[in-house]
């Protein structure tokens, strides 16, 4: 596991403006394939079942499919799923679980002459340049075929959310995280934008569109617990600062009883490709 020297900052979450080129950060979410596999929320079915329903075929590309956890979900929806993904303990968990996968950046991937019918990419087109990555799933699309990117935020209560970020500005004062924990919606606009941007710019896309999904999700102090480690660039801290961050969270959430409820959004940008 890479591990973050004292006196360099935490590296930015996704909400920066560059964060594809921030790969420190992106390969941090490989350190322990199976805990993110295991707490990371699952898509709602409703996503799932809009975008399989509007993609011309059963073919699904899934890029930076990471351990698999979309791919499941639109297999289990009738689609046959083939991952890209550049960390290979992650492709690997992916291969055991049923997910065929290549390791690779999407940009510089060799499909070897094979298409689809729907490319996605679930929390990892921020990896990807916009523009690139639209380019290319275009050149892997079929004629009427569809590009559907997707991220979800969440939400804690107000009382909670203040109580993280107190640990947090505690904990790792001097990092962005310190003044604040998960981005919203606000800050993601930046990846909806671009994201839609690149396939626009790929020239090979009519217009896009947004589809927004809203659930909540009901979290316990351990299961709240086992996610954190799998937030971008929280494996980087060094071990002593995660024990105290996890010792104050897990601290926070007892102190409203010791499980909470948590708003998620989920947008999809998607267009489809111009027939030719």
């Amino acid at each position: 596991m890479t591990t973050l020297p004292a006196e360099q900052p935490l590296p930015r979450q996704p909400e920066a403006p560059e964060a594809h080129q921030a790969r420190q950060v992106a390969e941090s979410f490989g350190a322990d394939p199976d805990r993110y596999d295991r707490t990371r929320p699952r898509y709602p079915d409703a996503l799932v079942g809009q975008i399989a329903a509007a993609s011309p075929g059963p073919d699904v590309l899934d890029v930076g499919s990471g351990t698999g956890i979309a791919a499941r979900q639109f297999q289990a929806a009738g689609c046959q799923v083939f991952g890209v993904e550049p960390d290979a303990r992650m492709a690997d968990f992916a291969r055991r679980t049923g997910v065929e996968s290549e390791i690779a950046k999407f940009e510089d991937w060799d499909a070897a002459g094979r298409t689809f019918d729907l490319v996605i990419a679930g929390q990892a087109w921020h990896w990807v340049d916009p523009v690139l990555g639209a380019a290319k799933a275009a050149q892997v699309l079929r004629p009427g075929g569809r590009l559907a990117v997707f991220w979800y935020v969440f939400q804690p209560p107000a009382d909670v959310a203040e109580a993280f970020s107190a640990v947090y500005r505690r904990v790792l004062p001097d990092t962005p995280l310190g003044r604040g924990i998960m981005p919203g919606l606000e800050a993601y606009s930046a990846f909806f934008t671009k994201a839609a941007d690149g396939m626009r710019q790929a020239g090979a896309f009519g217009d896009s569109e947004q589809w927004r999904f809203d659930w909540d999700t009901q979290h316990t102090r351990d299961e709240w617990l086992a996610m954190v480690p799998t937030f971008g660039g929280h494996s980087l801290i060094p071990a002593t600062q995660r024990d105290e961050l996890l010792a104050g969270l897990g601290a926070a959430v007892d102190a409203v009883g010791g499980s909470f409820t948590t708003h998620y959004t989920a947008i999809v940008v998607t267009a489809a490709h111009a027939r030719q």
